[in-house]
Order: C-alpha cells, then sequence, then structure tokens
C-alpha cells in the first residue's frame, strides 16, 4: 500500500475526513455503493466487502474455520479483521451497530446475517 510519509498526520487526517464527510453525506446505500464503485479497483472492493462479510459473524463467535468455509475469505484476513475488531478505532462496531438498528427497522433479525454469509 502506498504511503506517504512514516506517519499520516494531519494533512492525511483531513484527507480521510474529507472521504469520510462525503460517504457520510450520500445517505443511502444505494448512493454509497455507486461512489464505492466509482472511487475503489475492483480487487480493494473484494478486499472491503469480503473484510465486512466476516465482521458480523466474528462478532458472532463463529470460528475462523467455519467463517472461511462460509464465506471464502482466507483465514488470514479473517485474523486481521479479528484484531482490527479488538484493537481498532471501533469503527467495525459503530457500523455494525448501525446495520443492526437498520435491519430491526426494516423488521431483518440478526439471524439472516449469519445466512446472507452464506
Amino acid at each position: 500500500m502506498k504511503r506517504r510519509g512514516q506517519d499520516i498526520g494531519e494533512e492525511g487526517e483531513d484527507r480521510l475526513g474529507a472521504l469520510a464527510e462525503a460517504l457520510a453525506s450520500l445517505g443511502d446505500a444505494q448512493a454509497c455503493a455507486a461512489f464505492l464503485e466509482d472511487l475503489c479497483t475492483p480487487a480493494e472492493l473484494e478486499a472491503i466487502t469480503d473484510r465486512w462479510r466476516v465482521v458480523p459473524l466474528l462478532q458472532q463467535g463463529v470460528p475462523y474455520r467455519e467463517i472461511h468455509d462460509l464465506t471464502q475469505v482466507s483465514v488470514t484476513t479473517i485474523g486481521r479483521v479479528a484484531r482490527t475488531l479488538e484493537r481498532g478505532t471501533g469503527g467495525y462496531a459503530l457500523a455494525l451497530e448501525a446495520a443492526a438498528r437498520r435491519a430491526v427497522r426494516a423488521g431483518r433479525g440478526v439471524g439472516a446475517r449469519r445466512k446472507a454469509a452464506r
């Protein structure tokens, strides 16, 4: 991955903040998906969606090997996501909570997540 200097610093935080603001301003999943498809390469999208697919399964305590069998995501990637869930900035947890709230409002339960990962 390309790095512009040793640490991100203020300028990098400003760039990340601008991107986060753009995503937050889109308002719905369809607009966000269109933006991500324009922004990311197919490989980047695959990596991002793979990571997101394993988050709910990790939160449910599903073993890595079972997650791999369900999703075909590598055990290495699953381990990285698990470490980020434990030691990251809390973004996965925030997004998972928001997704759960949307699912409840839409009448879908959390159990549907495990089936959807398959």
